[in-house]
Parts: C-alpha cells; structure tokens; sequence
C-alpha cells in the first residue's frame, strides 16, 4: 500500500513539474508574441513573429497575427505612399498658384495707378481682397506639405525652451499688441533643454501663439514646468468643446475666428510636435481654451 502511494506521489509531482514547465513555456512564448508585435507596429520592418516554440497552438496563434500583421504593413505603406504623393500634389499645386497669383497682384498695383470709378475702385478693394486670401492660403498649403514632410531623422540640437518661447512672443509681439493682448509668462527659473529641430519648436510655438491671438478674448497665459510640459490658456467665451476638439484637424475653421485662417498653423504644429518626440492636445473648460505641449526628458 505504501509502495502503491510513493508511486502515485511520484506520479502526480512529476505531472505538477512537467505542467509547470509547459506553462512556463507558454508564457515565454506569449511573451515573445507580446514583445514581436510590439516591434512590428513601432518599426517600419517586414519581418514577422516568430517563435522559438514548437507548441502547435501557440504556433497556430503566431501564424494568425502574423496574417493580419501583413495586411496592417500593407495598409500602412499604402497610406505612406499615398501621404506622400498626396503632399508632394499639395506642394506642386501651391508652387504652381504662386506665379499667376503674383501676376494678378501686379495687374491689381497697376490697376490703382489708373483713373477708377467708386465702383471700379469698390470692385478692385474686393477683387484684392480675395487675391490676398487666396495667396495666404496658397502659402499655408506650401508650408504644410514642406513641414509635415520632415522625417524622423530631423537634425536636433541642444534647445532652451525658456529662450525658445521668449524669441517666439517677441516674434508675433505685433500681432499680440494689435490683439491688445498682454501676455502672463511664467517660467521656471532652471534652463529647460531638450533635444529637438530649432526650426521646427519656433513653428510650433508661433502657430500656438497666433491661435490664441486669433481666439482670445484679450488674455494669454503660458506655462513652463520643468518637465518640459508648456500650456497655452485663453478665454475664449465664444468657443465650446466640439469645436475646441477640432482644433487640430486639417483646414477646420471657427467662424467666430478672423477672416482669412486656413486652419493649417495647429495641424502642423501637432505634426512637428509628434515627429519630434512630443506630444500636443487640447482642452475647453470654464470658458478657457488649453492647449498643453510636452516635451518628456527622454529628449534631453
């Protein structure tokens, strides 16, 4: 009896240690499932998962995300490819408009050296008018295809953001004065720095900053922490939270902006933003618009 009982002890913990190896296993296995996607979807590669495990279930599961993994690298280059043509047509368009733009502007100058009616005078001020939308528009177009164009190979450079924000206000101060817009900076007293695209963190600031003079009820608040996290705030009574969310979209407008906005400046400002490590969003509350730029210390 005790001989019978030894054996079936023996039984049960070889069993214990051979279903403790086999999850053992299957956890290593899910494991390196889990870490293989996880590259695949953060690089741009072809390579798919593959498993140092013989298990034919764990293989099975391997096998059918490495089927959709190869739709999504499919999708994901055709959406690439078609980004790119889209903003090299975008380009291509804009410098196209350019010249005869120029030309219908140089009719226009020579027009107003001529003897003119009030309504040819009246229809000439309307005609200019258009004309100068239509090349502030043309402009926003060249600059959006160029900027979003930037790879993630972007040169950086050792950035203050303290100076960085100083140079960008001093930038757009005549826009802010003609706003009558005062605004309250408040920074800490240790140099932020971050690695990043000079040219590309002064577009972004100037975009920010020109959105709130365009928004503003006559405030601007901006924040710098030590982490790298910057906020834009302003009252803007006349906005609401659906509106504020679209903010970021491609050539959306609030029409209780001012005339002649493309709706391009914080659509690139989120492109540059992302492509440079960072992250960019927005926020509507007690009337106030936020908009909260961070640059993490891994940037450093």
């Amino acid at each position: 009896m005790v001989f019978w009982l030894c054996c079936l002890t023996g039984i049960l913990i070889t069993i214990v240690i051979l279903l403790t190896l086999k999850i053992h296993l299957l956890k290593k296995s899910a494991d390196e499932i889990s870490d293989a996607f996880s590259d695949r979807l953060t690089s741009d590669s072809n390579v798919l998962i593959d498993l140092s495990s013989r298990d034919r279930h764990m293989r099975n599961l391997a096998y059918t995300i490495n089927k959709e993994l190869k739709k999504l690298i499919n999708d994901r280059h055709r959406y690439q490819q078609g980004d790119a043509e889209l903003k090299n047509a975008v380009t291509n368009i804009s410098h196209d408009l350019r010249t005869p733009l120029t030309a219908v502007c140089g009719y226009l100058d020579m027009l107003d050296k001529e003897e003119q009616g009030e309504n040819s005078k009246r229809y000439l001020k309307i005609i200019r008018g258009r004309t100068e939308i239509m090349k502030q528009l043309t402009e926003e177009l060249f600059r959006y295809s160029v900027f979003t164009s930037v790879s993630d190979g972007t040169p950086s450079e050792p950035v203050i953001l303290n100076s960085a924000l100083e140079e960008s206000l001093s930038a757009i101060y005549t826009s802010l004065k003609a706003g009558h817009i005062t605004p309250s900076v408040t920074m800490p007293d240790v140099k932020v720095k971050r690695m990043l695209n000079r040219n590309a963190l002064s577009r972004i600031f100037g975009n920010i900053i020109s959105n709130a003079v365009k928004y503003s009820d006559g405030d601007l608040e901006i924040t710098l922490e030590e982490n790298g996290r910057i906020t834009f705030s302003n009252h803007a009574e006349k906005l609401d939270e659906i509106q504020v969310g679209r903010l970021f979209d491609r050539f959306y407008t609030v029409e209780t902006a001012s005339s002649g906005s493309t709706g391009l400046g914080l659509s690139i400002a989120r492109a540059l933003t992302e492509q440079m490590g960072g992250s960019i969003d927005a926020e509507y509350e007690d009337g106030m618009i936020l908009i909260h730029v961070h640059f993490p210390k891994h940037l450093l």
